[in-house]
């Protein structure tokens, strides 16, 4: 292992992606791991930038060329996961690496990199409350919209897995609050 690795997750609409720009403007230190996905790219996404888009079937023969530190099926023929060659190429450049990652995926990356890795988990207030700002986005079906609270509610009980848990009941603070968790951190030897 080169260095040390930021694990950010939370369910969909908890804000993370939010706190994750946040932190990447204030820490020049820090580079995002973009994640690989099968989803479809949303309007204004660029391939490289926010994910890199692959086919379904490109996806797979990554998982069998062990391409992947850590990857998911999170709904069928929807993968998303994290490519080795994202982390050494960041390593390369001599900065640490964060992660926007789902729960599962976290806690994985988690597992491998032990104590060179801090895992934070972004809270919504309430389950309520993150359904409100899925709706808000206005991305998603009422079918996907349902799948993904459902998908958060059992999230949620992950939480006290990571390291630290950070409420987003006010993204000002919680951004704060990630900062600093973050910069404690890396100050560590």
């Amino acid at each position: 292992m080169k260095g040390k690795v930021i694990i950010m997750s939370a369910p969909s609409g908890a804000g993370k992606t939010s706190i994750v720009k946040h932190v990447l403007d204030y820490l020049p230190e820090l580079r995002f791991s973009t994640s690989a996905t099968t989803r479809a790219m949303r309007e204004g996404e660029v391939n490289g930038r926010d994910y890199h888009f692959l086919s379904v079937e490109d996806f797979r023969k990554g998982i069998e060329h062990d391409d992947f530190l850590e990857w998911e099926e999170v709904y069928r023929n929807q993968f998303y996961g994290t490519l080795k060659s994202e982390i050494q190429r960041i390593w390369d450049e001599g900065k640490t690496v964060i992660f926007d990652v789902d729960v599962k995926g976290g806690l994985n990356i988690k597992k491998y990199f032990g104590d060179n890795a801090l895992a934070i988990f972004v809270k919504p207030p309430t389950v309520e409350e993150l359904e409100n700002r899925l709706r808000k986005r206005g991305t998603e079906t009422e079918e996907s919209l349902r799948k993904r609270v459902a998908k958060a509610e059992y999230e949620l009980t992950f939480a006290p897995r990571f390291d630290r848990v950070i409420l987003n009941d006010n993204l000002d603070d919680a951004r704060a609050e990630t900062l600093r968790t973050i910069r404690e951190f890396l100050d560590k030897e």
